[in-house]
């Protein structure tokens, strides 16, 4: 498992009985995450701090309950990267801190290279690896279906002092995308994508992972460029292995690129503790 272990502004404070206590920035939040099935806190005190708790509702979805002044929005910062934070309506805040071990690694590939790397993002939510691909040098297509995420990305990368880097922001169904790209003929050095489970495109496409996830990898092939740089599959998929994203990346990149297949998990440790949360599975294909 690969640890995001280098935050200095976000931490996992404890996590007992369905819930994490987390610390983003100054504030500390309580969500609930199916992966803590043990009942025992570590540090009970802390639990007394908190700002505000996501409670789930039995009839689905759920809401959040305020202990203590909580800001609409605040920033917390990765290394150079800054990002906006607001609790969300469906337990999120905008941001998945785990990914931080992905966004380390783009970074340091591309920088790795003396030519100008094109990158496209797809499902590319506020933009966390947008901002880090920006950081890095790179040029983003930046693709999400939800006009909100994208305009949040776009605050993201203004916070983090990228608004004069080369990027495209497109809000579009990414298959409906894609196969517009192949049209055009444009070509990427580096893709990476994040889907979830279910959602709805622009225009109301059903995406499904177990259903759509091997078509959207056969057609990204055809908008890479002569020498690609990666391919990076995120996934929360409930039921996925990641060497389920190992095998497609089998299938698809290393069948026509030869290069080097890695998958597993990532995952979170919390702070003076030697537990750790998984918090996912990635599949990824480099030269």
């Amino acid at each position: 498992m690969k640890l995001a272990n280098e935050w200095k502004e976000y931490k996992i404070l404890d996590m007992a009985n369905g819930q994490k206590l987390e610390r983003w920035g100054d504030v500390i939040l309580s969500r609930p995450d199916p992966q803590i099935i043990w009942k025992d806190k570590s540090y009970p005190n802390k639990w007394q701090k908190i700002n505000a708790t996501y409670h789930r509702s039995k009839t689905g979805g759920g809401s959040w309950e305020y202990n203590k002044n909580v800001p609409k929005q605040w920033q917390i910062h990765y290394k150079n990267l800054t990002f906006n934070i607001k609790p969300m309506g469906f337990k999120h805040t905008g941001l998945f801190p785990e990914q931080a071990v992905n966004w380390d690694w783009m970074i340091n590939k591309i920088k790795s290279e003396k030519r100008e790397i094109k990158v496209l993002n797809l499902f590319a939510y506020t933009g966390g690896a947008t901002v880090a691909c920006l950081s890095a040098g790179a040029s983003v297509c930046h693709v999400d279906s939800s006009k909100g995420m994208t305009n949040w990305a776009k605050e993201n990368v203004v916070s983090s002092g990228l608004q004069d880097k080369s990027v495209r922001f497109i809000v579009d169904d990414v298959i409906k995308f894609v196969n517009r790209e192949i049209r055009r003929g444009n070509k990427y050095d580096a893709i990476i994508m994040d889907p979830p489970s279910y959602g709805r495109g622009a225009k109301g496409e059903i995406w499904q992972f177990d259903n759509n996830i091997c078509e959207l990898v056969n057609l990204c092939m055809d908008v890479l460029s002569e020498k690609p740089l990666f391919f990076l599959i995120n996934s929360y998929t409930t039921g996925i292995s990641s060497s389920v994203l190992q095998n497609i990346l089998n299938l698809t990149m290393q069948n026509k690129y030869k290069g080097k297949i890695e998958c597993g998990e990532i995952g979170i440790p919390m702070e003076n503790s030697t537990l750790v949360l998984p918090c996912g599975i990635y599949g990824r294909w480099e030269k």
